[in-house]
């Protein structure tokens, strides 16, 4: 197994996409890249940790690639917008790879060399690359948050919508679901 750690907004939004990867074992929902040890939801909210919302993401590379979890975080967020995913406003939303190794930042740096070089976006990109130090996980009721609460307002309107445009455009790499 090897890990994958993306800060692309709210990690509620962000794990429910991952969950659904086919080769993905395990996706926690936590903070990475402050100053702060064992950082608490209500402080990372007040923007002054230097925290960001991410998902640490266990996978297996023999199932599915850092490349391909690369496209999917690229094409599940805005990665153009500093401090910001849709609503949700502040430093702890901002777009950023953490990466584990020489090999991944190579990867996420060529990646957004690419998209902006092919003007995939309306703005360059302001994805932050950097290195992996810390991961704190979330509180327990922050964990498979969709899944948990999904019929709760900001679930329907929000993540909801976000995990059926996902399901459409990466349908070959879904979990098969047992019927």
């Amino acid at each position: 197994m090897e890990i994958a750690t993306f800060g692309n907004g709210c990690f509620w939004c962000t794990e429910a996409i991952f969950q659904n990867l086919n080769g993905v074992e395990e996706v926690t929902s936590g903070y990475s890249g402050g100053h702060v040890d064992n950082p608490t939801y209500k402080q990372v909210c007040t923007g002054t940790t230097g925290h960001a919302e991410v998902i640490h993401i266990k996978y297996d590379p023999a199932v599915i690639s850092y490349d391909e979890l690369l496209e999917v975080f690229w094409k599940t967020h805005d990665p153009t917008t500093p401090n910001r995913q849709g609503n949700d406003v502040g430093p702890q939303y901002r777009s950023a790879v953490f990466y584990h190794n020489e090999e991944q930042k190579e990867k996420a740096e060529k990646y957004k060399q690419e998209l902006n070089a092919a003007g995939a976006y309306d703005a360059p990109i302001v994805t932050e690359i950097t290195a992996f130090e810390k991961f704190y996980p979330a509180e327990d009721y922050h964990q498979n948050y969709f899944n948990l609460n999904g019929s709760q307002p900001y679930c329907s309107f929000v993540i909801r919508p976000k995990v059926e445009k996902f399901e459409q455009v990466f349908k070959d790499k879904l979990k098969k679901v047992n019927n």
